[in-house]
């Protein structure tokens, strides 16, 4: 038995200090790991709508009329980042449990991971899940949408081979 760390990814602290690594994503920093909220995308939707009224603002002061397609562009952009700005409020502990409770299978190891679906980038968490046998005799895949909770269709189940 060794007493190496589990791998991770590291940032060498002076490395995040030099490139100002907010704690959230910081490595260094102990205790568990929490997604950040996509609700965050409201500050940039924020400044998008100020670039826009500022845009628009030096149009009518004597700025060139093509200000006023930046101007659309911001409005644009600002209206689809609060579009997508989705709270997070399934975390990955309650996506594993609600996962468990779906699969038909006592579980053993599991693993979840976030991803975004469709234009409105809606967060997804899709949980890989093992039997509890050693080895594994089955594995699964149950999405739970991060907003509502719900297990989103049928959960795939695979019976593992001999081979696997």
């Amino acid at each position: 038995m060794t007493d190496r760390e589990p791998p991770s990814i590291h940032i060498p602290q002076d490395l995040a200090d030099a490139e100002d690594v907010p704690d959230d994503l910081d490595s260094a920093i102990l205790g568990p790991y929490e997604l950040p909220s996509p609700t965050r995308r409201r500050i940039s939707a924020w400044v998008y709508l100020a670039g826009s009224v500022a845009a628009a603002a030096g149009t009518t002061t004597g700025l060139p009329a093509g200000m006023w397609a930046v101007a659309a562009a911001f409005l644009v952009l600002g209206a689809w980042h609060f579009l997508t700005a989705w709270p997070l409020a399934v975390t990955d502990s309650e996506a594993l449990e609600r996962a468990a409770q779906a699969i038909s299978f006592p579980v053993g190891h599991s693993s979840g991971a976030v991803r975004f679906e469709g234009w409105r980038s809606r967060p997804i968490w899709n949980v890989l899940l093992y039997a509890a046998d050693n080895p594994p005799s089955k594995r699964g895949l149950v999405l739970i949408d991060a907003v509502t909770g719900e297990v989103r269709g049928e959960p795939f189940e695979e019976v593992l081979g001999p081979e696997s």
